[in-house]
């Protein structure tokens, strides 16, 4: 998680309307003498407009630049949805071992169940972080796209071998195009850093594992 904190401090400070570059060594290579007045020690250089020369600011103007990353409502959507998402998709993986016949099946539902434990833990944080979980007014968590029902659940739990093979694929593959169309959906409609950044790692990783599932 503080990995993701640094990445999105950096990624704020690039989208931010001004470039603002810190300008508190300015005060030349004396650093004993006396700071002339106007020094331009504790200002922040902002960039002007094409054609206009960069103007020095206080940090709190420089502060006000920075765009407003506050959760919105479709930032909360996606990391509830989400969370029961994988959740679903950790129901699915734990009866991998003992069902299973393909190694390669095998290898994907580790990877899988790797992969989403921590993000599920990182989505966690990030709602306690943010007030915890909101309401989500007509919402239904079983149309989410790419959900599993709970008969398809139940087969899967009562097949073995080569069935239990083709019908978890199946329904993965499925899972994880569902995952990929909610997080794209975040990238259009949220506001917040982070959750862009957990949108872009599921589209990044869950797109490969479909490549392979398929392949399989």
């Amino acid at each position: 998680m503080l990995i993701r904190r640094q990445r999105a401090a950096v990624a704020a400070l690039v989208s931010a309307v001004a470039v603002l570059a810190l300008a508190a060594c300015e005060s030349g290579p004396d650093k004993a003498a006396p700071q002339a007045a106007g020094s331009t020690a504790n200002t922040v250089v902002a960039p002007g407009k094409p054609g206009e020369p960069a103007r020095r600011i206080s940090p709190e103007e420089a502060a006000r630049l920075l765009p407003d990353e506050s959760p919105n409502s479709a930032d909360f959507r996606y990391v509830q949805m989400m969370l029961v998402h994988h959740r679903q998709a950790l129901t699915m993986t734990a009866l991998v071992p003992q069902r299973a016949s393909s190694p390669q099946v095998k290898k994907v539902a580790e990877r899988i169940s790797a992969a989403q434990q921590p993000e599920i833990g990182a989505m966690e944080g990030w709602l306690k972080n943010n007030g915890g979980p909101r309401e989500q007014s007509g919402h239904d968590h079983h149309t989410m796209p790419g959900m599993a029902s709970e008969a398809q659940l139940k087969e899967l739990a009562n097949v073995k071998g080569k069935a239990f093979d083709a019908l978890f694929l199946k329904l993965m593959i499925t899972h994880h195009q569902g995952a990929v169309t909610m997080a794209a959906e975040a990238l259009g409609e949220g506001n917040n850093t982070l959750v862009e950044e957990m949108a872009n790692d599921v589209i990044a990783q869950q797109t490969s594992e479909i490549n392979r599932m398929r392949s399989l």
